[in-house]
């Protein structure tokens, strides 16, 4: 009775991710006729008529794609395929806890391979139809071919430990695998952006001139420093635009892409950045650091629980005492149709976090004209769908749209003033 249960998670995710998709085609569509009068200082009714179709076009590929990989996932697990590769790679190479952690290695890049395909044509069809692509052939595939060596490089023997785990510490291994792991994420967010970002683009210093002073001065009077403030050649890829923070502590760095740079003012970036050092001061990233080893030490408590159930694995063909390994690689499964479900719960309380940080920037600022004028910019700049469905955003949109912002950053500014 389990593989059903499970086959109707799987299909129960799908059809609802359908609905949500026909939802918000259907509330663009509704308004991409006229733009709406409160978005008029947004952009104008060219940019605003592209926008929805960039979200119609996007709704209609990622439904696709997601039909695609529910069908080779069911087919997948319905002729036993994950069962007879286990049985048969331990046939050749013999039973380890390393042959282990190569089989489940080798199954995700099997998955991966597959939506590959659909990765190269939103980049290269999607992408370039709506003029965001600079990414060549070369460079994407280098990309791909960086990105699974340093899977492998870094995912294997992290795994291969997990798998250890069970033999050295026995029923326990799930408490010491939390503390592996969780270990493994914290020097990754200091050792990240030294050593695997710099693989990936070019990091430079901000140049002086108003830009560097004017975040500088940001960072004195909101007591919040950083090593270094770098320009990232995200330009290379596409014309999409970010900034973020990496590391913590004296190992923390500004990253700015080079096209938000292109896009914005001085005084826009000052308050994006200020939008950052919000999160900072009102500690929502240990907050979510926090809440993340919670889940994990959860999500391994189940996995260890799960693979004591020989009728759990034996549900998928596998052999009863076939391990840690398959236990592990079902819940990654497992994890997302039920996870789905609570991502309502999870954007609402990012959500929060983003009015927190916005508030934070507006006050430092001295108002909230400055991040609204850059929130608009990268709203026109990236085509956003100003007009999604309620369903629709609350499910996917782990930020407020930028009307919600607005709203909120305008409220703020008259209590103020008040």
């Amino acid at each position: 009775m389990l593989f059903p249960v499970v086959v109707g998670l799987i299909l129960a995710q799908t059809a609802m991710e359908a609905l949500l998709g026909w939802l918000n085609r259907g509330a663009v569509r509704a308004h991409a006729g006229t733009m709406p009068a409160v978005f008029r200082g947004v952009m104008d009714e060219a940019t605003y008529a592209r926008s929805a179709e960039y979200t119609l076009a996007k709704s209609r590929f990622g439904q696709v794609q997601s039909g695609w990989e529910v069908a080779v996932l069911l087919g997948v697990l319905a002729a036993g395929l994950l069962p007879a590769s286990f049985t048969g790679i331990h046939r050749v190479l013999g039973t380890s806890a390393w042959v282990d952690a190569l089989w489940v290695v080798l199954v995700g890049l099997g998955f991966s391979t597959a939506s590959l395909p659909f990765d190269w044509w939103a980049q290269f069809r999607l992408e370039e139809r709506f003029g965001f692509n600079t990414s060549t052939q070369g460079l994407w595939w280098m990309d791909r071919l960086k990105g699974l060596l340093l899977g492998i490089a870094l995912g294997l023997p992290l795994l291969l430990l997990v798998l250890k785990l069970v033999a050295w510490m026995g029923t326990a291994w799930w408490l010491w695998a939390w503390g592996v792991i969780l270990g493994f994420q914290l020097v990754m967010l200091v050792l990240a952006p030294i050593l695997i970002l710099p693989l990936f683009n070019k990091l430079t210093p901000l140049p002086e001139g108003e830009l560097r002073d004017r975040l500088l001065a940001l960072g004195e009077r909101t007591g919040f420093s950083a090593r270094t403030i770098l320009v990232m050649d995200g330009s290379k890829r596409s014309r999409h635009s970010n900034a973020f923070f990496t590391g913590f502590g004296r190992f923390r760095k500004i990253v700015l892409f080079d096209t938000l740079i292109s896009q914005l003012t001085a005084e826009e970036l000052e308050a994006v950045l200020a939008h950052e050092v919000g999160h900072s001061k009102c500690r929502h990233i240990p907050k979510r650091i926090a809440w993340s080893g919670l889940v994990l030490l959860g999500s391994l408590f189940v996995i260890a629980w799960l693979a004591e159930r020989p009728e759990f694995i034996g549900a998928f063909g596998f052999p009863p005492a076939s391990g840690l390994a398959p236990a592990l690689l079902l819940f990654g499964f497992l994890a997302g149709p039920v996870g789905f479900w609570f991502a309502p719960l999870s954007n609402r309380w990012s959500r929060v976090h983003e009015y927190d940080a916005d508030a934070y920037a507006s006050r430092t600022m001295d108002g909230p004209a400055a991040l609204i004028g850059a929130l608009r910019k990268l709203s026109e700049k990236n085509l956003s769908n100003l007009t999604p469905h309620p369903w629709f955003s609350a499910w996917h949109y782990s930020h407020p749209t930028l009307l919600e912002r607005e709203t909120a950053l305008v409220g703020s500014g008259s209590r103020r003033q008040g």
